[in-house]
C-alpha cells in the first residue's frame, strides 16, 4: 500500500515542482500525439465519411481491411515502419529512425484506421431518409454531407477521441521506432517502462497517474460535449 502512496505523493510533487525533465516528457507526449491524431483525422475521417455514407463496388473489402487494421498491434506497425526507415529500408535515406517523426508516423498508421472505422459507424447510422429528405428539398453534395456530419457529429468526436486515446498510451510502436532516447523520444508511456526496469516503482506509478490524468481529461471533455449536446436538444 505504501507504494500508491508514494506514487500520488511523487506525482503531486512532480507536477508542482514543475521538474524539466518530466515537462520534457510530456511535450513530447503530446506533440505525437497530437501530430497523429491530427494526421489520423486528415487520412481516416474521409475514407470513413465514403465508407458509411456511400455503397460502392469493394465497399465491403474495404471495411474489412480498416477494421482487421484496427485490432493490429502497435507493436506490429512498430516493426514495419522500423523496417521501411532503417538504413536498408526504402526510406532509410531520410534519417528519420528514432526520431519524434518516426514516432508520428507510427501512431498515424494505428490512429488512422480506429478514426477510419468508427466514422464509417457513425456515419452509416445516420437515417438514410434523413439523407432523401435533404435532396429533395435540393441540398447539394456538400450541404448534404455537412448535414450528415452534423447528425454523426457525436460518433465522430468519439472516434477523435478514440484515436487520441490509442496513440497517447502506446508502446509498442513508439519503442521500437522512438527508442525510448532520454530528452529525445521519450514519452510517458516508455517513461513508465524505464523507471519500472529500474525498480523504480513509485515513479512509473507516478507517472502513469499523469497519463491517466490527461485520459480522464480527454474524455471528461467529451462527455461534457455529449451532455451539453443532450441539453441543447432537449431545450
Amino acid at each position: 500500500m505504501n507504494v500508491f502512496v508514494e506514487a500520488v505523493v511523487t506525482a503531486a510533487r512532480l507536477t508542482l515542482e514543475g521538474s524539466p525533465a518530466l515537462w520534457g516528457v510530456i511535450a513530447v507526449t503530446f506533440e505525437v500525439a497530437i501530430v497523429s491524431t491530427v494526421a489520423g483525422i486528415v487520412l481516416g475521417a474521409p475514407m470513413g465519411f465514403l465508407m458509411g455514407a456511400s455503397r460502392f463496388r469493394g465497399r465491403r473489402v474495404l471495411v474489412a481491411l480498416t477494421n482487421t487494421a484496427m485490432g493490429i498491434p502497435p507493436v506490429v506497425i512498430g516493426l514495419i515502419v522500423m523496417m521501411v526507415l532503417s538504413r536498408k529500408g526504402p526510406l532509410g535515406f531520410m534519417g528519420l529512425l528514432y526520431s519524434v517523426d518516426a514516432m508520428s508516423i507510427a501512431q498515424t498508421l494505428i490512429s488512422t484506421p480506429i478514426i477510419a472505422g468508427l466514422v464509417s459507424a457513425a456515419v452509416a447510422s445516420v437515417p438514410g431518409k434523413l439523407r432523401l429528405q435533404a435532396r429533395s428539398l435540393g441540398a447539394s453534395r456538400v450541404q448534404e454531407a455537412l448535414l450528415v456530419l452534423k447528425e454523426a457529429r457525436l460518433g465522430v468526436l468519439a472516434a477523435i477521441a478514440s484515436g487520441f486515446g490509442a496513440v497517447v498510451r502506446g508502446v509498442g510502436a513508439v519503442m521500437m521506432v522512438g527508442g525510448n532516447i532520454e530528452g529525445k523520444t521519450r514519452v510517458l508511456t516508455t517513461a513508465i517502462v524505464q523507471e519500472s526496469r529500474m525498480g523504480n516503482f513509485g515513479m512509473a506509478l507516478a507517472l502513469g497517474l499523469l497519463l491517466m490524468a490527461i485520459t480522464f481529461a480527454m474524455n471528461g471533455f467529451l462527455t461534457w460535449y455529449q451532455h451539453s449536446n443532450e441539453r441543447y436538444e432537449r431545450g
